[in-house]
């Protein structure tokens, strides 16, 4: 798995406007591709909260007084770094449009017995 820096590079980190009927062309219905970009955002927080704390915790000194405070110039360019980072919902969205999200229905192998698209769950 690559890290998040190599992965988003070239992106804009400001939020533009979008033709929906790029997002809608995917799935056929743009709350379909909204919760697909949704559910991937979500996934990519949780990626970035974890590179950055792994990154941190390099630089974490326990001292019992809460009066120390070290100031790393190194630790504070990474956090600068994931500060500029585009919105994790801005990179789902790019990605969704490259087509580098894999999305499926979990049961998708069930026979279709009228129930509607939007009760079943998602997973990507």
């Amino acid at each position: 798995m690559t890290d998040i820096k190599s992965q988003v590079q070239g992106y804009n980190a400001f939020a533009k406007a979008r033709d929906i009927r790029a997002l809608v062309e995917k799935t056929g219905n743009i709350y379909e591709s909204l919760a697909i970009i949704s559910k991937r955002a979500n996934q990519l927080n949780v990626e970035i909260k974890h590179e950055l704390s792994e990154k941190l915790e390099e630089f974490a000194i326990s001292s019992d007084t809460i009066e120390e405070v070290h100031e790393n110039k190194e630790q504070i360019e990474i956090s600068k770094f994931y500060e500029r980072l585009p919105n994790a919902a801005l990179i789902a969205t790019e990605e969704f449009l490259n087509d580098q999200i894999n999305h499926r229905y979990r049961d998708d192998d069930k026979e279709e017995d009228g129930e509607d698209r939007f009760h079943r769950e998602l997973s990507i």
